[in-house]
């Protein structure tokens, strides 16, 4: 079939998106604080490839090339995010002057160049020095987190309209503090239970910081979320699938709506009951202007007596003889976005959904100056319809943000993971537009976009 941005409507908003620590090296610049980040990535034996982010793309010294790149693709939104440690060195306190310095001179080229900053308060790069406290895990991470985000509001909320609080709860809470493979590095049901709950308020409590401060602002939160489908039709994959999807898709976005924590089909987040205050049930929700969603694939899931807590476990793609996956092992299974709009529509609570992020990676070579990254073109087409396909159920979908801008420090997996529409060479800081972003080009400007389904499906 064909389409066109047109399709989507003349309010759809088109983006694409990156986080402060992924991108912005500088690391100890300007009197930028250490994140936990920091810390983790120059840890032996943390990252895949022995990497850090210190430097990176050194989007700090480049960020003018990098908006002058968007403003040729075309692209009018640019969702971005701040880094605490940049801008509150010690957490908490007076703030970094040249950090703030830094944010402003980033807002304001966006501008000129015609194109609209969206902010993200939290993706994931707390401060070490209160990580040293405790981080996620002790309470007080709400009022550091409310002192951070005035800053911010104050700061920048005379430019900045579109406002997210935090970025994929589920994932720096479960990879950081139940898992242990993304920072801070910590492990086990004592330290997840306390973060995800500490998390969950913290969503909220931005909402209404943000809300209070600049009454006119859009407001949303993201959530990470995979279509989930049970190995069979076994009675124990199917309730496995629910515990699964219940931890993967619910544990944070009921909360937030007013629906609590999703106890019945999983059983461990009662355990919240430890760190329940009186006022807290009343306190999770928060009426958002809109959800993030952010998708990249399916999981299915089987039974697992020997894993604690959960007793599933997620089958991995390439062990179901898939034949389309990306370079993250995940399968390229389109339908996905749309099942998960669909899935949480169904709440009947939420007033807009925003794809937030979106993306792949794929092996890129650089052959003669060019990128010719056609797998990654058919992953965005076959995802962008699917999004469209929802629109017209009548799903109000309103935007979607392409991930990401650059190739860069895709967290435990170092610099092996390429899901740029721009290649970045990390030793030169060379940026090379690839075949996807002239792609995606050509789509903002109202191109047809040739698309075959079952190429993908």
């Amino acid at each position: 079939m064909k389409f066109t941005k047109d399709d989507f409507g003349d309010d759809f908003s088109w983006g694409v998106s990156t986080a402060a620590y992924q991108i912005e090296g500088a690391y100890q610049t300007d009197g930028k604080g250490l994140s936990i980040w920091d810390t983790f990535s120059n840890g032996a034996g943390k990252i895949d490839d022995k990497s850090n982010a210190n430097v990176g793309c050194n989007h700090y010294e480049h960020y003018k090339e990098d908006v002058s790149i968007m403003n040729k693709l075309n692209i009018p939104n640019y969702r971005m995010s701040f880094a605490w440690s940049r801008i509150l060195p010690n957490g908490i306190g007076q703030a970094n002057q040249k950090g703030m310095d830094f944010y402003d001179r980033l807002i304001d080229e966006c501008l000129e160049k015609g194109i609209t900053p969206w902010v993200t308060l939290y993706h994931w790069d707390l401060p070490q020095v209160l990580e040293d406290k405790g981080g996620w895990t002790n309470r007080d991470v709400l009022s550091w987190f409310e002192e951070y985000t005035v800053h911010c509001v104050r700061g920048f909320g005379d430019r900045i309209k579109n406002w997210m609080v935090l970025n994929e709860p589920m994932v720096f809470t479960g990879a950081g503090y139940f898992l242990g493979y993304h920072a801070p590095g910590r492990r086990g049901m004592g330290n997840f239970i306390p973060a995800m709950h500490h998390a969950t308020l913290a969503q909220s409590l931005g909402g209404r910081l943000i809300r209070h401060e600049l009454p006119e602002a859009k407001i949303g939160t993201t959530f990470s979320c995979s279509h989930i489908d049970p190995r069979s039709e076994d009675k124990k994959d199917i309730q496995a699938a629910k515990r699964i999807d219940a931890l993967l898709n619910r544990l944070y976005i009921e909360p937030a709506i007013g629906l609590g924590y999703p106890v019945e089909d999983l059983p461990i987040a009662n355990r919240v009951e430890d760190y329940l205050k009186p006022d807290d049930e009343a306190n999770m929700p928060f009426d958002f202007d809109f959800i993030g969603i952010q998708n990249y694939t399916r999981e299915v899931v089987k039974h697992a007596w020997f894993v604690p807590y959960l007793q599933a476990q997620l089958v991995k793609a390439e062990d179901r003889d898939v034949k389309n996956m990306t370079t993250m092992g995940w399968e390229v299974y389109p339908k996905s976005i749309y099942n998960m709009l669909k899935k949480y529509n169904e709440y009947g609570k939420i007033k807009e959904f925003i794809i937030t992020e979106n993306g792949a990676a794929f092996e890129d070579e650089v052959i003669d100056g060019k990128v010719a990254d056609q797998d990654r073109v058919k992953y965005l087409q076959s995802y962008l319809y699917e999004v469209l396909r929802a629109k017209k159920k009548g799903i109000n979908v309103t935007g979607y943000f392409l991930w990401t801008l650059m190739d860069n420090f895709e967290w435990a997996e170092g610099y092996t993971q390429k899901f740029g529409i721009v290649h970045t060479d990390i030793e030169t800081q060379k940026r090379i537009i690839k075949d996807s972003g002239y792609w995606y080009s050509r789509f903002l400007k109202s191109s047809i976009v040739h698309h075959m389904v079952e190429e993908l499906v």
